[in-house]
């Protein structure tokens, strides 16, 4: 046996607004419940008006037709759930733990320089590798400039302290959006680290070199000088005597004077250089090599 369906409700109050009951062109469609026997018609529902004391308060609403209200026990649970608190991720793979800490390098170019700055947060892994890397870079391209030799070591210094910040870390927790850098070698296994001679063969030559100079005034008898200047302006500097530049041979100092007469006293006495700085004075007596 088939039912057909029910012809929609006319609607009673042409004053309601357009869209009460269902679309004119379509019917609602009737489906046997569960448990229903064969025959029975199916029973029609109807929209229940709230009561004043149901009615909906602001910001409330009530199912629209076909919705049904919501079981005993259906409701969502709205429970209170801890924010999580701001972690500081690591710039490069946003790992965690991650410190805040500025890495920094040199550039020395003759005239110029350059000072460089990689800021964090950083990791443990990212954090050593940006201080191996701008390190190494310092080695290799920090030392070209006189201004940049004095920088340049206080510079690689300053890394000291980040470094020491990044070791503190614990390993970076798994699970990271990105890669993190990858350290490479420590520094004393690279060779960059070769550059570290460089300012110090530098020192020592400067110093070997003002130790193997001998001024006027340390000149001893039986040295040789030559005269880089004028009979007016001297400028003797000491000199090998087995050298081609030697001219004339110290057969006689005076301390404490400027009378080149004295010189006389001295055997092959030929010239005579005096010098008078400040409180200190001396006079050379020459004579042929």
């Amino acid at each position: 046996m088939t039912t057909s369906p029910p012809q929609p409700p006319q609607n009673p109050y042409p004053g309601q607004p357009g869209g009460y009951g269902p679309p004119p062109e379509q019917f609602p469609q009737y489906t046997q419940p569960h448990g229903q026997q064969h025959g029975q018609q199916p029973p029609q529902q109807y929209q229940q008006q709230p009561s004043p004391q149901q009615a909906p308060q602001q910001g409330q609403s009530f199912p629209q037709q076909g919705q049904s209200f919501p079981q005993q026990g259906q409701f969502p649970q709205h429970q209170g759930q801890p924010m999580p608190q701001a972690t500081v991720q690591c710039r490069f793979c946003g790992g965690i733990p991650a410190v805040q800490a500025t890495v920094r390098g040199h550039q020395g170019m003759i005239v110029v320089m350059r000072f460089l700055k990689l800021q964090g947060p950083f990791c443990r892994t990212c954090g050593i590798a940006s201080v191996r890397d701008m390190t190494a870079k310092s080695l290799w391209q920090g030392w070209w400039g006189i201004g940049s030799a004095i920088v340049n070591p206080i510079t690689m210094l300053m890394n000291l302290e980040p470094w020491a910040k990044f070791r503190k870390l614990p390993e970076p927790a798994p699970g990271a959006p990105g890669r993190p850098m990858n350290p490479g070698k420590p520094l004393i296994q690279r060779p960059a680290i070769a550059m570290l001679l460089l300012p110090i063969a530098l020192i020592a030559t400067i110093v070997v070199i003002n130790l193997n100079i001998t001024t006027p005034s340390e000149a001893a008898v039986g040295s040789c000088v030559v005269n880089k200047g004028s009979a007016t302006s001297p400028e003797v500097d000491v000199v090998d005597c087995a050298s081609s530049e030697a001219e004339y041979k110290v057969v006689g100092k005076l301390d404490n004077t400027i009378d080149d007469s004295q010189c006389a006293q001295f055997p092959g006495y030929e010239a005579a250089y005096t010098s008078e700085v400040g409180s200190q004075r001396y006079t050379l007596c020459l004579g042929p090599i």
